[in-house]
């Protein structure tokens, strides 16, 4: 059995719990591969001297593996799902910091969160992908899909940009904004509901569109069907702007044409047992808590 892990750096309290989840892998017969990101990472810390089986630099070594375990918070959490891609590795996030809708397993909950891994007590449940299409293969290194969001947004203080959209070919609308946001129901939770977009439940079959700052106040967050295709064409006074997939952000050309669709594979994400996506919400979003108290 093979387990991949994935981590950003953090701080020298987290080590002891990354000794914990060494053990108890290695104690249920597991060998670990870890990213050459972090192994960098561990080998310049007094985890150096943790066991490593294998190491892989991206998504095309990335080995057949039982599971991925990311380590830090919703960021790494969605850099390693750019490392499973279409093997659709189960993944399981555990919270080295504080905010994490994605990464929810605290590091106290670590050692029942890795028995109950190790003896296959959870469930797996799929999570849909964005996909942009209609530009370079290079432009995001043929990783073009992401877990919460595209985004199509000006440069820092540029003028607003024009996204004109078409849902299945038919003229939707031409956003007059600082950009626009397309968010899957995972990325509800994450930039679209910054810019005021709805909370969506993961397992509803939706794109989210979402104008950030728009010139016309009437224009408001839509629902739409995630079998649908979304093309854009964005204009600015600015010679380029930006187009992202969750982190991973890219300059293009103005007047450049854009297909986002639904991706053909999906995220498979590890429940644990104790996984409740309703008290997620109220937890990270201190719903029902009296702020004057």
């Amino acid at each position: 059995m093979l387990a991949a892990v994935h981590g950003r750096p953090f701080s020298s309290d987290n080590f002891p719990f990354v000794e914990l989840i060494w053990r108890k892998l290695k104690s249920a017969g597991f060998q670990i591969a870890v990213s050459r990101t972090f192994q960098e990472f561990i080998t310049e810390t007094r985890l150096g001297n943790l066991p490593i089986d294998v190491v892989y630099t991206d998504h095309i070594d990335f080995p057949l593996s039982d599971v991925m375990i990311s380590l830090g918070g919703d960021g790494s959490l969605l850099e390693s799902v750019t490392f499973v891609g279409p093997k659709q590795t189960p993944v399981l996030g555990i919270n080295m910091g504080r905010l994490g809708f994605l990464a929810y397993t605290r590091r106290e909950e670590i050692e029942k969160a890795i028995e109950d891994l190790t003896s296959g007590n959870y469930k797996v449940t799929d999570r849909s992908l964005v996909r942009i299409d209609g530009v370079d293969d290079t432009l995001f290194s043929g990783l073009n899909f992401g877990l919460n969001e595209c985004t199509f947004m000006k440069r820092d203080s540029t003028s607003m940009v024009v996204v004109h959209t078409y849902l299945n070919g038919q003229f939707l609308n031409s956003y007059w904004a600082d950009g626009l946001v397309i968010s899957t129901p995972t990325g509800s939770t994450a930039y679209s509901l910054s810019c005021g977009g709805p909370l969506v439940m993961p397992d509803t079959h939706n794109f989210i569109i979402t104008p950030v700052s728009p010139h016309n106040l009437n224009v408001r967050p839509m629902l739409v069907p995630d079998d649908c295709t979304l093309s854009f064409e964005i204009e600015g006074r600015a010679k380029d702007f930006l187009v992202s997939l969750d982190a991973r952000s890219r300059l293009v050309s103005p007047n450049t044409k854009f297909v986002v669709r639904k991706e053909d594979f999906v995220v498979k994400f590890i429940e644990l047992p104790e996984y409740d996506f309703l008290k997620t919400l109220r937890d990270k979003l201190n719903w029902g808590l009296d702020s004057r108290n």
